[in-house]
């Protein structure tokens, strides 16, 4: 199999109320990685990547109801009481290791244990992630209105994923190769559950910066919740997503790191985890529905960061700040990580407003990440930087003003950039000295202003402006310059003064 692009991550289809999605919890990507690399075929990993793409053309679903099959209702007020005192009211079904959906009911209501690991394990699992929600959020179910919960287990054959469809959760047994049965690890349940949440809440889409959003609101609640299951502390948890999701003598942690992106797994057969945990390492791509996979990491390790700054249980702190972003209605279907972490930062001031210090440690959190560049007003985030540098030079002599404008992403703005992000522009007093015959320099750069004379221009500025004044044999400019007004002489002032230059 080549790898290539693929959709099977998404699978869109109209409801009452919009477009529900499929979310699978393994990307396409370590599917084709693992067919590729195994020794016999078909292996259950390919056959699992041609039923997922049968579910994603939609004829992957017996035709039904959604709930339940035709005659056996389910209660509305099924469910177990749970030792957090949550009703929560679901139903487990077994598909037999068909592929319909979703198959016999097994367990229900108060039902005892029925011996089966897969059934018994989401039977728990998903009264875990239901407390969470209802108890620490105030929200039943994935809708909020306490709607049934439906969950399928041994569906497929060696089926190796779990998914969200849009109606209820679906988990496959595993090969026993590579991957365990998914119900194995809880987190795997709380992450698929909480796709469902998104889609009712933001409904953020599933491509490029916001589908990598998607999946990772899905793994912070998915960590939070097993972090209160296990009653850690952010700082005690392991912050793995899927540990015991591999089948043993796979050389790998689990399936993802929120805490160290890009660490999870490094095995022959399935590769070195890809996963990226900053700005700086960004993965532009057309696979994997532009990386949601992959760039997630980013705001992963933004939410991991941003729980241990502030301390005790995630669920306490960090996550309401999270919850509150995504349903208090600055997050919508298109919002990109500076967004998101725009809508955190507001979500942190308006639940601690007697507590700053919560705003800056999330603003932080982001910043260290490369999402967010970061203020003295109040920890929050500033304005996105322009792509361009402006300066300006009037004064001298002749009194010729000359002005560059020089892109940030030119091989000259990058050496720029370079040099202004080391000066403290709040250190330097931005007024025009009245000196005869010197230049003034006048520079715009990231939202910070500066007009300072040549006599104080600090080394790093006075390059800079070298570098933006300085013409090519050429064609009489730098890379990235647009030069608007002037024809004076391009040299500029060297620290301390250079007195006749430009006169």
């Amino acid at each position: 199999m080549s790898a290539g692009r693929t959709s099977l991550e998404i699978t869109p289809f109209e409801t009452d109320s919009g477009v529900a999605m499929t979310c699978w919890i393994i990307p396409s990507y370590l599917l084709q990685r693992i067919a590729e690399t195994a020794d016999r075929s078909p292996h259950p990993c390919e056959r699992t990547l041609q039923l997922d793409e049968r579910i994603r053309r939609g004829r992957g679903r017996a035709p039904g109801p959604v709930n339940t099959p035709a005659g056996e209702p389910v209660s509305q007020s099924a469910g177990q009481k749970t030792t957090e005192g949550t009703d929560a009211k679901r139903t487990i079904y077994t598909a037999g290791n068909t592929e319909q959906l979703p198959g016999t009911p097994v367990r229900r209501d108060t039902d005892p244990e029925t011996g089966d690991p897969a059934v018994d394990e989401a039977w728990t699992s998903s009264a875990q992630i239901w407390d969470l929600f209802a108890d620490v959020f105030d929200r039943e179910s994935v809708d909020g209105r306490g709607s049934p919960l439906t969950v399928t287990v041994h569906y497929g054959q060696d089926y190796d994923n779990a998914f969200w469809d849009g109606r209820q959760l679906v988990f496959g047994d595993g090969d026993g190769e590579v991957f365990e049965r998914f119900t194995k690890p809880m987190d795997v349940m709380a992450h698929e559950f909480t796709h469902g949440v998104t889609e009712n809440t933001a409904g953020l889409s599933y491509d490029g910066q916001t589908g990598a959003l998607n999946e990772s609101v899905s793994d912070v609640f998915a960590s939070i919740c097993k972090q209160r299951v296990n009653q850690q502390t952010a700082e005690q948890a392991d912050w793995l997503i899927g540990e015991g999701i591999f089948a043993p003598g796979i050389r790998a942690r689990a399936l993802r790191s929120m805490k160290e992106p890009g660490t999870a797994y490094d095995d022959p057969r399935l590769g070195k985890d890809p996963q990226v945990g900053s700005m700086q390492d960004y993965v532009d791509t057309t696979d994997d529905n532009g990386g949601v996979h992959i760039n997630s990491g980013i705001p992963n390790r933004a939410f991991y960061l941003a729980a241990t700054k502030l301390g005790g249980n995630s669920w306490e702190q960090a996550g309401p700040i999270w919850y509150q972003a995504l349903t208090g209605g600055e997050v919508s279907t298109d919002t990109d990580f500076a967004g998101f972490a725009a809508a955190t930062v507001t979500a942190a001031e308006t639940l601690y407003p007697d507590s700053p210090a919560v705003a800056r440690s999330v603003s932080a959190a982001w910043a260290e990440v490369g999402v967010l560049d970061t203020g003295a007003d109040n920890g929050r985030p500033q304005p996105p930087r322009s792509r361009t540098v402006a300066i300006s030079r009037s004064g001298g002599f002749a009194g010729v003003t000359r002005t560059a404008e020089v892109d940030l992403d030119s091989e000259a703005g990058r050496r720029i950039s370079q040099l202004l992000d080391r000066v403290d522009f709040s250190s330097l007093t931005s007024s025009a000295p009245g000196q005869p015959d010197r230049f003034v320099y006048r520079l715009d750069y990231g939202g910070q202003q500066l007009t300072v004379g040549e006599q104080d221009l600090p080394p790093e500025v006075g390059e800079a402006i070298k570098i933006a004044f300085t013409r090519t044999p050429r064609n009489g400019a730098a890379s990235g310059e647009r030069s608007v007004a002037g024809s004076g002489d391009p040299r500029i002032g060297r620290p301390g003064g250079d007195r006749g230059m430009g006169r």
